[in-house]
């Protein structure tokens, strides 16, 4: 395997207050990893960092989609979608308004090339693409079992097919490495357990490597190959999924009396 992602000494200040502390961390190419830790960790800090939201305070990104790496620190949100990275967020961000197709749609048209001269006139080569983002829109819908929903109101649908719909709408976009921020936050076990079979489907389908921020142990313990664990902004503990368990501080700072459950 190849690293895909590799954060050093990241750091991020707000005013006086260290939000996340010289990060490191690193991912290997197809691997499925999470990020846990106690509310105020730091957690959606780092995130927000990888993906532009935040420029670090120092450190440094590596991503490299394909052969070559890119500096991620300073850039944009859309640029760093553009290379190949992609979200989803704790609280659902979808276009309530517009229909569950349309955010698919939206998305997936962010990567497409149409010349001025083919969008301007509707050409053949314009129509062509556009029906082709619509099939390969509704091909995730049909794998979210969210197809025979497709021309319903997004804010229309349930908080699970919310949670659904914000994945594909990120599939759309074709990244390479994918960042779940709690995605089974506010589910019940029943789809809890749904959601942890989709989550490796989609790993192994769309050949992605995933990045997890999840509370739910179950699921963390069940599908992740290694665990980074973050206290006050700070590394506290990584490896896999029986070491971090078995970790002291860990248990200290997080896990407590539930490690005799995961």
């Amino acid at each position: 395997m190849t690293t895909i992602l590799d954060v050093h000494k990241l750091t991020r200040n707000f005013g006086g207050l260290a939000a996340v502390t010289d990060v490191e961390m690193h991912l290997e190419r197809g691997e499925l990893i999470g990020l846990i830790g106690p509310n105020g960790a730091g957690k959606t800090t780092v995130f927000n960092l990888l993906t532009g939201v935040y420029p670090p305070s120092s450190g440094t990104i590596g991503f490299t989609p394909d052969t070559k790496e890119i500096q991620l620190g300073g850039k944009k949100p859309y640029m760093i979608s553009h290379a190949g990275m992609a979200r989803t967020f704790q609280n659902i961000r979808l276009f309530k308004e517009l229909t569950v197709l349309d955010n698919v749609v939206f998305a997936m048209e962010q990567r497409e090339k149409y010349s001025l001269l083919s969008s301007f006139f509707h050409l053949p080569s314009w129509g062509k693409s556009k029906q082709k983002v619509r099939e390969r829109s509704l091909e995730l819908l049909r794998m979210m079992n969210l197809e025979t929903k497709a021309e319903e109101l997004a804010r229309n649908l349930s908080y699970g097919d919310q949670r659904h719909l914000e994945i594909a709408r990120a599939l759309a976009t074709d990244p390479k490495l994918l960042l779940l921020d709690e995605p089974a936050a506010g589910m019940n076990p029943a789809e809890t357990a749904q959601l942890t079979e989709l989550i490796e489907f989609i790993r192994k389908t769309y050949n992605l490597t995933i990045l997890l921020i999840e509370h739910d142990m179950s699921l963390v313990m069940k599908i992740c190959e290694r665990i980074y664990v973050l206290d006050h902004g700070i590394v506290i503990a990584s490896g896999t999924p029986d070491e971090v368990r078995n970790n002291p501080k860990v248990i200290e700072a997080y896990l407590g009396e539930e490690v005799e459950d995961v």
